[in-house]
């Protein structure tokens, strides 16, 4: 007699299922998630500008006045001002709403018809941990642990390749991963350069004026951080080969490299203003990005 009800509650099951991924879709599309990830945004844009003017520093002066153009240095950087430490935890916090906004989109897709590929979510995979790892050192930081400070970067980029060096086939597995950061780099300034920026952002409600200063933005501020991945991945290439860990440079190092070519500071210092041009993009990619 109870079986037509268990009939009637297995054909439920499925519809309910399906009830509960939509909702949850809907919740990771919603306007909490848009909120985190334009706080992200604000957090990856101050990063950025804070690099870029500390590679302004080191290119105009002898050093940088002991600050490393990179996350760390610019957590320093951060920390030196009023109410420095509020500011960081803040700045770690958003970071944290950047890989959450990820991790959404590696379950539940990203905005746009292509966004449910797989390539896609693994990518937005990728990204959460990232800017986990990113937002993990800025609040360690803030907390008072100083190992992610200024020249972090370079020190655990020297460590670690250090170590897979000694590995067997550890000259390979760095020179792969090398070109790895190469390619990342040649297809981050090609994406800027060819403007696929434009279908994640709402282009349509910019006036003129302001589509043209995003367009210079997203043109020179991506097509500047590809060139940094893309030297950086160079230098990696350098150390597997030569089998010298000291070849293989961080962010720092990698910056400072412009300045000894035979352009001199000058190289830098448009790089400088590249990497100010990406924090400020960044900016506006919280303020008209699709979510």
């Amino acid at each position: 007699m109870h079986l037509p009800s268990l009939r009637l509650s297995s054909r439920r099951l499925p519809s309910a299922t399906l009830s509960g991924k939509r909702k949850a879709r809907k919740a990771a599309k919603g306007r909490g998630v848009a909120a985190v990830a334009r706080a992200g945004f604000v957090g990856r844009g101050v990063i950025y500008l804070l690099v870029g003017a500390l590679a302004l520093r080191i290119a105009f002066s002898d050093g940088g006045g002991g600050r490393q153009a990179d996350r760390g240095g610019a957590m320093a950087e951060l920390a030196d001002r009023p109410f420095g430490n509020v500011l960081l935890w803040l700045l770690g916090c958003a970071l944290a709403g950047m890989a959450l906004w990820r991790l959404s989109e590696a379950f539940f897709g990203q905005a746009g018809p292509d966004g449910d590929g797989a390539g896609k979510r693994a990518m937005a995979a990728v990204r959460c941990v990232f800017y986990g790892f990113v937002s993990y050192s800025v609040l360690a930081y803030a907390s008072g642990d100083e190992g992610s400070g200024s020249g972090a970067s370079d020190r655990n980029t020297q460590d670690a390749t250090a170590k897979v060096l000694d590995w067997p086939g550890g000259q390979w597995i760095v020179a792969a991963a090398g070109v790895g950061v190469i390619v990342a780099g040649v297809w981050i300034a090609g994406r800027a350069l060819l403007r696929k920026f434009h279908k994640r952002l709402r282009m349509s409600e910019m006036s003129q004026r302001v589509r043209r200063g995003v367009d210079i933005l997203g043109v020179s501020g991506g097509a500047t951080r590809g060139a940094v991945f893309a030297a950086a991945g160079g230098f990696a290439v350098a150390a597997a080969l030569k089998h010298k860990p000291g070849e293989a440079k961080g962010m720092d190092n990698t910056l400072r490299s412009f300045a000894d070519t035979g352009a001199g500071p000058w190289l830098l210092v448009l790089v400088a203003v590249g990497l100010g041009a990406f924090g400020l993009f960044s900016w506006a990619n919280a303020r008209w990005r699709k979510f």
